[in-house]
């Protein structure tokens, strides 16, 4: 029997939850992406909470919303998906590709290098459900705090650098004894294979410091999601309350309640799936401790816990082609395997661009020798042995 990558959880209550909002007769932006949102709020303590369409959706308009334009600079991990980039870009502003540590992630050091006159952002990446030092990248932004220049009442207002988080990857993380990071925005995604999905979605959690509201700006992004309008469709369809206008350039990047119910039914049994993942992921930590030539992924520390999304498993002393042979072998029993990721400098738009891979030597060698693993809920302890025999064969199908 074959095991898939990465099969989303759908259960009975996903399923119900569907037909609900299918018999409802309203299927786009209403109750259920409302409920949603305020079980985002509750599990993660936060005060507002916008869902979106897309993880880039989200980041596109927070970027635009923190007037980030033209002659902008934002700094980004040379190593992640390309969308934290390509959200930069389509705001007409200059991602500033930065090198990983050893555990994936961006660290302060390598930020504070980056950072100019021009820099707008930082959009740090918690690769794998692993958080990033939040606390040293913002000590790092009110030190670098002289050199911000403001160009909107927006940013008057933060009067620094904007720290928006890249969470694809950590919904359920821990920083700090909290399900939730310390950046100004954090920005989740509830793709099809992420461990909390909506098929296709993603959620803005708001943590501006003050004077921001943050419970006020809610409505005013929820707004801004809509091409501007001042009333979603749901408000619209109540009787007699039809007439609406636009009151800015807005964007279309609202979530439909046929989605948030996928989100809202697994939110509910959440801790649980976090649970199942968490076993997977030590599971493998267990069995992998007999090989020399395993590196886990990062889990835990005295303030973070890996939200398991990824098992990103390095093998010492092997080469980019190796790998790429021990994954065509891995494939053919029957097993499943990833790769993140392909640093940004290596995709051809990014060349174009000028990157050039030799500048991130670090990104270059994780992924290198980088294989990810089967993790989802469904995954048997079985299953688990048999994708670290597998593995452990390969290894020594290649090496000898």
């Amino acid at each position: 029997m074959n095991i898939p990558f990465s099969p989303p959880f759908i259960d009975s209550s996903v399923e119900q939850e569907v037909l609900e909002s299918l018999r409802s007769g309203w299927i786009t932006t209403g109750p259920k992406v409302k409920a949603l949102e305020e079980k985002i709020e509750e599990y993660t303590e936060s005060e507002a909470c916008v869902c979106v369409n897309s993880w880039t959706s989200g980041a596109i308009m927070m970027l635009k919303w923190f007037g980030i334009g033209e002659g902008d600079e934002v700094i980004v991990p040379s190593y992640t998906y390309s969308a934290t980039a390509l959200a930069v870009l389509h705001c007409g502003a200059t991602p500033i590709m930065i090198d990983i540590g050893d555990d994936f992630v961006v660290h302060a050091e390598s930020i504070s290098n980056a950072i100019t006159s021009k820099t707008k952002a930082v959009i740090p990446v918690d690769i794998g459900g692993w958080p990033v030092n939040y606390d040293q990248i913002l000590h790092l932004l009110e030190v670098k705090r002289h050199l911000f220049r403001a160009n909107n009442p927006v940013q008057s207002q933060l009067g620094r650098v904007l720290l928006m988080s890249d969470a694809a990857h950590s919904f359920g993380a821990i920083y700090k004894k909290k399900y939730t990071n310390s950046a100004d925005v954090i920005i989740y995604s509830f793709h099809a294979v992420k461990n909390l999905t909506t098929a296709e979605g993603g959620a803005i959690v708001l943590n501006l410091p003050k004077p921001f509201d943050n419970v006020s700006l809610k409505p005013e992004l929820k707004r801004y999601a809509l091409n501007g309008q001042s009333k979603d469709a749901f408000a619209k369809a109540q009787a007699g309350n039809w007439r609406y206008d636009i009151l800015e350039l807005g964007f279309k990047f609202n979530m439909p309640d046929i989605c948030a119910a996928i989100g809202l039914a697994q939110i509910r049994n959440y801790p649980a799936l976090l649970k199942e993942r968490l076993r997977i992921f030590n599971r493998y930590n267990e069995l992998f401790l007999k090989y020399d030539w395993a590196i886990f992924p990062p889990g835990s520390d005295d303030i973070r816990t890996t939200s398991a999304h990824l098992y990103m498993l390095r093998i010492i002393g092997i080469t980019e082609a190796e790998r790429d042979e021990m994954i065509v072998y891995i494939s053919h029993q029957g097993v499943s395997v990833n790769v993140h990721f392909i640093p940004m400098p290596m995709m051809t738009l990014f060349k174009r661009l000028g990157y050039v891979i030799n500048d991130y030597a670090n990104a270059y060698k994780q992924y290198s020798c980088e294989i990810s693993l089967p993790i989802y809920p469904q995954l048997t302890n079985e299953q688990v042995n048999r994708v670290v025999n597998t593995v452990a064969d390969a290894y020594y199908k290649i090496k000898g």
